[in-house]
């Protein structure tokens, strides 16, 4: 095993997720309940059983997407149909891509826009690299063009990156430089009637090297057009960061609520990342990665919280992820009946 992946599994995951994007060239309510009622299902899920079928469901309506990198291995070895098949059984109603391929060979844009429709799936966005020293990489940076080009063949609404925006480095002028280059991407993409997004790691919301006072994601909402340039908060790194990132290096305390962060400006935050941990203050990251529903990230409050605000129920999509799941169908089938299964408190 590498020191890497033994000391920084966000990095480990970013590099992974790097090469994978190079390659990129309903049930109902009662049986996803009736899932998570199951041994295997129910083990250490969190919510209230007693609250189940009470009161408003949290989770909107037609708004439950998977990112599949959570599900490579299973695409990878069996294909999108198979994949899109057991999610369409789990009650999903989205996709996110990360790659359009994933090992299987060769498929068309046209026969995968297919696929997800025949399956009940609105492929909804996708990541896609920052930036590559290969001139020819399937990037914003390098191919700006075929990259727009794809997600337009695929019907997208939304096309983004998981790259951090520290091309230049981690200095305030550095994330402006980068934000300068997100809008134009954002300006591109909004020509083609999609959004261009950024997804968080835990790094963003650290502190710029030239300024430690000011934290390098104040720094990119400031420096973005919030009419070019919108959001994806994964829920779990964001929540990382606040745990990594609630002190200057100074020492002195810089507490930050994630959720506040979305509150303030919810028309920037069309997509999440819905992704669980524990709470493990041993961990460099504060939390260990688990199944939607076996943490301690309250998404009844934050979904609730969001979903209430006045016009902003539909306005969101909520696709669950996990990096390394133990088993990826049965993480997706019991995150999905765990968030199904959570209704308004009364």
């Amino acid at each position: 095993m590498s020191r890497t992946s033994q000391t920084d599994p966000e990095l480990a995951h970013r590099l992974t997720r790097r090469g994978m994007l190079g390659v990129a060239a309903g049930a109902t309510a009662a049986a996803l309940l009736g899932a998570a009622s199951t041994p295997a299902a129910a083990a250490g899920t969190s919510a209230d059983a007693s609250a189940a079928g009470r009161g408003r469901p949290v989770l909107p309506p037609g708004r439950l997407g998977v990112q599949l990198y959570s599900l490579r291995d299973k695409v990878a070895s069996l294909g999108f149909a198979p994949v899109f098949t057991e999610l369409e059984k789990y009650g999903y109603d989205e996709i996110e891509f990360a790659g359009y391929t994933q090992g299987t060979g060769p498929i068309t844009l046209a026969q995968l826009r297919r696929l997800a429709k025949n399956h009940g799936l609105n492929p909804i966005g996708s990541h896609v690299g920052y930036f590559s020293s290969d001139p020819n990489a399937y990037t914003f940076a390098q191919n700006l063009t075929k990259v727009l080009d794809d997600a337009e063949a695929l019907g997208l609404k939304h096309i983004g990156t998981a790259s951090g925006p520290n091309r230049y480095g981690n200095t305030v002028d550095a994330w402006k430089r980068a934000a300068e280059e997100f809008n134009a991407y954002g300006a591109a993409a909004k020509a083609r009637g999609m959004k261009f997004y950024q997804h968080n790691h835990s790094d963003e919301f650290g502190f710029a090297t030239d300024d430690p006072k000011v934290r390098l994601y104040d720094v990119l909402l400031a420096e973005t057009d919030p009419g070019l340039v919108y959001l994806e908060m994964d829920i779990f790194w964001a929540y990382a960061g606040q745990f990594r990132f609630s002190r200057r290096p100074d020492g002195s305390a810089a507490p930050f609520e994630p959720l506040d962060y979305v509150l303030k400006q919810p028309h920037r935050y069309p997509l999440f990342h819905v992704k669980d941990g524990v709470s493990d203050p041993s961990n460099q990251f504060g939390y260990r990665m688990v199944d939607v529903g076996d943490g301690d990230i309250d998404y009844q409050k934050f979904i609730s919280a969001v979903t209430r605000l006045r016009g902003e129920r539909l306005a969101h999509h909520w696709q669950t992820e996990h990096d390394q799941p133990t088993e990826s169908f049965t993480f997706a089938r019991r995150s999905s009946a765990y968030l199904h299964s959570l209704r308004e408190k009364c």
